[in-house]
This record gives C-alpha cells, structure tokens and sequence, in this order.
C-alpha cells in the first residue's frame, strides 16, 4: 500500500469523512477571484478577508515549502430538520453547525493526530516529514482548495457539495512537505437546480455561484458588528446565530452521510432555544450557556442583538417588557435593535 492510500485509510479511521490531495499551486485563478470579490465590497466588514489578501489567494506562498496540501471532510449532518424552528416565533434558529461544540476544536484536535501520525509515518517509510494544520482560522480558501482536492464542488450557493457527502460537513487542511499524489478536481454537478437560490430569505446570491456577504444572514448575524440594515430585519425572521437554508434545501443531501461524531449532535438547549429565555441572560449567564460552542465568540451584545431582530418580528407584545429593558443597555447597538423591536411590535399592535 502506497502512502497515499494509508494516509487516507488512517484518515477515515480517525473520523474523518473524506480526503483529497492538491497542489499548492493547482489554482492559479483564485487571486483573480479573491480580488474581484473584495473590490466589490461583497465581503462587508470582513477586513480580515482583504488582509494578506497574497496568502489567502494563494496557498502556495502561505507556506513555499509545502508540496501537497491534504484536504479533509467531517461530516455533521443533523438528524433532525433544521427548518422546523424557522416557523416558530418564539423560538430561536441556530445553525446547525453551531447547535454543540465548537468545530474548530474538534476538527483541529483531529487534524493534528492525524499529522503527528502522519510525520512517524513517514519516518517509517525513510522520509522526512513536516505540517501545518488549519481549522477556518488562517488565510486558507478551503471550499476552492476542497475542490482541486476532488472532494466535491463549490455549488451554487458557493459552500461544497459532495455526491457522497451531500453539504453539511466541515473541511481542515494539512500543509506538507511530502509529495503526494494529487487528486482529479471535483466537477460541478449543480445542474439546473436552483433550490438553493431560491430559498435565501435576503436574496444574497447576485448569480449563481456568487454570494455578497452583506445580504447574508449567517454573515449579518456572527460577522457583522454594527446594525443590521433596517430593510433586512424583518428577513431575519427568528435566525439568531447563522442560517442554514441554503444548505437545508441542497437535493444532493438525499446522499448525505450521518454525523459520526457525538459533539455535533444537537444540544437540547440549542435546536430551538426559547427567545424569552435568551432575553434574560446577562455576560456571565452568556458565557455560561455557550461554554465550548462558536455562540460564545460573538459576545453577548451581538448575540442579544440578533434576539431582538427575532422577537420584533415575532410581533409578540409579551415581550415588550424585557425588549425595554434591554433599549437602556449601555451598548449603542444592542438599544437601538431592542427599540426597533419594541416600534415593531407597537406598530403591528396598532394595525
């Protein structure tokens, strides 16, 4: 058995879904992309994006050194459906990749076995090995770089689609110095399909295969920091932490592998947490309820923002006591969402 194949079968038994090696150079069209899309503005506030903007569009120059870059899928499929909260008002919609532990953690704690076993390996076989892993933290486009690996394509909601994977599953990089044989890229497979474009609630695909960030609600709920357009709230729905309707709607998930790892299974506090729950909790509760899940990055101001968004437009008046209380919050932004949310629910009051 050649090195390729017993990387890979380490790799599944490890945990992980798929694996696919690339050249570091293999996508000479990504700066080009990177940039049209920054020169847009489609990435918003995002500064980080347009920073190191060499690295980012460019794996190769990341680490000159590297010779291949392996590619790894981890699957979290929910095993329940991830829109039956969107039409409760009283309930909050969380993402499902942020409904238990923090993937970053997991996938990297993984990653990096599998590189310390990957170095004695090589050792073993007369070679001389060095890494680099990478988690969504590093100037790494890992969807583009998936795809030269051949572990699916980039569809049309720009996230990666898999035959065999269907969509909900997270990626990590392994930068090495061994030469390993590259895979065949992935092909798109999308078709005529359209079901994805359809069911954004912001409309944030200008075209298929394109995504402006400012429109997107998992983007204006975690990224954004100031306040969300006006015009775009009452899009928002109950969404409080990302959304995940793009992905919920992907026919190829008919094909979707079940989530192996027991952290990515729903917490029961956070399939369908309850908004007058989340109304009350101060920065310790905060902290406290999110302990180990990507939530806690946010803070609590933007969290409680995004649950202000949500109780408006429930248009509920039963939540206009605490929604007062949280107007007089010393955060400039976190107020001004509580007394949009109170004038919606005065307003659809009056009609």
């Amino acid at each position: 058995m050649g090195i390729y194949d017993t990387i890979r079968e380490r790799a599944l038994a490890e945990g992980f879904s798929a694996m696919g090696v690339m050249r570091p150079d293999a996508l000479p069209e990504l700066p080009d992309r990177l940039a049209a899309f920054v020169d847009a503005g489609r990435h918003g506030d995002m500064g980080w994006m347009a920073e190191r903007m060499n690295w980012r569009g460019n794996p190769a120059a990341l680490w000159p050194e590297a010779k291949s870059v392996i590619m790894l899928a981890e699957v979290y499929t929910p095993d329940h459906d991830p829109m039956e909260v969107v039409g409760q008002p009283d309930r909050g919609a969380i993402s499902v990749y942020a409904q238990n532990r923090d993937y970053h953690d997991v996938v990297k704690k993984r990653l990096k076995r599998l590189g310390r076993w990957l170095i004695e390996e090589a050792a073993r076989q007369g070679e001389a090995a060095e890494i680099k892993v990478f988690v969504d933290t590093a100037p790494v486009m890992e969807k583009p770089l998936a795809q030269a690996a051949g572990l699916g394509w980039q569809g049309k909601h720009t996230n990666l689609l898999s035959r065999e994977l269907g969509n909900w599953f997270f990626l990590g990089a392994i930068f090495t110095t061994l030469d390993l044989p590259a895979d065949e890229r992935g092909r798109e497979n999308c078709g005529s399909c359209t079901a994805c474009l359809e069911a954004c609630p912001t409309n944030a695909f200008p075209a298929p295969f394109q995504l402006d960030a400012r429109r997107c609600i998992s983007y204006l709920t975690i990224e954004h920091k100031g306040p969300v357009d006006e015009a775009l709230r009452p899009l928002l729905g109950n969404r409080i932490y990302g959304c995940d309707d793009c992905l919920a709607v992907c026919p190829w998930n008919k094909f979707a592998a079940e989530a192996r790892e027991v952290k990515y299974a729903a917490r029961d506090d956070l399939s369908a947490p309850s908004l007058a729950e989340l109304a009350t909790l101060d920065d310790a509760g905060f902290r406290a309820r999110f302990s180990g899940s990507p939530i806690k990055r946010i803070g609590r101001d933007r969290f409680l923002r995004n649950v202000c968004y949500a109780m408006g437009n429930s248009e509920d008046p039963g939540y206009l006591p605490r929604l007062r209380n949280l107007a007089r919050e010393p955060d400039p932004v976190l107020a001004e969402a509580a007394s949009w949310a109170i004038a919606r629910i005065e307003s659809s009051k009056a009609v």
